[in-house]
């Protein structure tokens, strides 16, 4: 029987994304800027953040077959709770320890919780609406984390800068309790799968499964992570990185609050985010898979002028523009791709997968995280005074690592059985 997009769970599936995900994305805000703003230190910056993504690497896997196996609302609750209590637990021991200790083990929490926390969401999609409904499904909630990253970083910067930490920390915490509370009232069909034996055995039995569905029935699929996982290693590290680190110690603003600026900045890649997610849901009908690989193309060639701006210009707002544009664009693109691939997964994986197929396919495009981290890290502190060429850098790795990509997304309409010109699946 065909179920309308926003049906009762669904909807509430969607508030508790909305409270629990600006709480996320104002919290990963605030946190890696403190520690930026105590130390002035991009290595330092870069070796802490690297360290946050690996407990969300080795937890995404883990929270697939939980998802599989446990009844996703109760995963949700769980988590958001146990996030509101890593936060308050913070708040009580920040002014009595090592803050960079406290800072690193905290974000490790963080991001371990949200990597087992996501593929629970997207395994839930499947069991709410229906196949038709897929692409439009991921389009809100894809459109809910953009909003939240936008409205968070804003109103977090704006709240730091004039108030400091503290205050942050007190919203992010009563966003997570509350989403907790209103998650308890969803309903997600659940059931009940064999274990197969202990958990060692039923663990190892998920993850053999979960690989050879991907290597053996999507081939394609598997070899375009790879792809993706590169561009997270020289794109996406070198903006997470590079952004905070020149927008708050190395541009010249002026007068200017460089918190706000980077606040704000921040705001704009959830804008574009915001905007790839409502191009999905506008043009959905007319996306093909195949043709997915150019989107990677392009977000590397935005890359460069942000490179040729911070050689040519010395005035710091002229740049700063310049760089919030690229990543704008960037952000539409990424999210109109990813969108794409994980709804095409999703229309192809078997539901009794689903949540470990999400959960292995984010691990293996985070694993490189951590590693691109500590790199542009290194990089943007040995580049002082030219950190035009790490940005050069990361824009001509990134275009050869896309056009390998587009010809490995080609070959999906082959494994799909779609034919170019014809309908995608979903």
């Amino acid at each position: 029987m065909s179920k309308k997009l926003f049906s009762r769970d669904f909807t509430l599936v969607v508030i508790g994304q909305i409270i629990s995900l600006f709480g996320n994305a104002t919290i990963r805000f605030a946190l890696p800027l403190y520690l930026l703003n105590l130390t002035g230190s991009a290595a330092l910056y870069g070796a802490v953040t690297a360290c946050a993504f690996i407990p969300s690497v080795l937890l995404s896997p883990v929270g697939g077959i939980v998802a599989d196996r446990v009844n996703k609302r109760n995963i949700m609750v769980a988590l958001d709770f146990f996030t509101a209590a890593v936060i308050l637990a913070f708040s009580l021991l920040m002014d009595g320890v090592n803050v960079v200790a406290l800072l690193t083990v905290t974000l490790m929490l963080l991001y371990g919780i949200a990597g087992a926390y996501q593929p629970s969401v997207q395994a839930s999609i499947p069991a709410l609406v229906n196949e038709e409904n897929y692409m439009a499904a991921n389009s809100v909630v894809n459109v809910i984390n953009s909003l939240s990253s936008l409205t968070g970083p804003a109103i977090g910067g704006v709240l730091y800068s004039a108030y400091g930490l503290k205050p942050v920390l007190w919203v992010c915490i009563g966003c997570f309790f509350l989403s907790a509370v209103m998650e308890i009232f969803i309903r997600i069909p659940f059931q009940k799968q064999p274990s197969g034996g202990g958990l060692w055995r039923t663990v190892k039995g998920d993850f053999i499964e979960s690989f050879r569905f991907i290597i053996k029935e999507e081939p394609a699929v598997g070899k375009g992570l790879l792809f993706v996982c590169g561009i997270n290693l020289f794109l996406s590290a070198m903006i997470n990185v590079g952004m905070p680190y020149l927008i708050t110690e190395v541009l010249d603003l002026g007068t200017r609050q460089p918190n706000q600026l980077y606040g704000f900045a921040a705001a704009v890649l959830a804008a574009g985010g915001l905007a790839g997610g409502m191009c999905v849901g506008i043009l959905s009908g007319k996306m093909v898979i195949q043709k997915s690989g150019n989107l990677l193309i392009w977000c590397a060639v935005c890359v460069f002028p942000m490179g040729i701006s911070l050689l040519i210009f010395q005035e710091g707002m002229i740049n700063y523009l310049v760089m919030i544009s690229c990543c704008f664009v960037i952000m539409v693109l990424s999210t109109i791709f990813s969108v794409q691939v994980i709804s095409f997964v999703q229309a192809r994986t078997p539901s009794s997968l689903i949540g470990k197929v999400i959960a292995v396919m984010l691990t293996i495009s985070m694993c490189a995280n951590p590693l691109g981290s500590m790199l542009y890290g290194f990089l943007f502190e040995a580049a002082e005074g030219k950190e035009f060429a790490v940005v050069w850098f990361a824009g001509a790795a990134s275009l050869l690592i896309a056009i390998g990509a587009k010809n490995i997304f080609k070959k999906l309409s082959q494994t799909a059985g779609v034919t170019p010109g014809e309908q995608p699946i979903y």
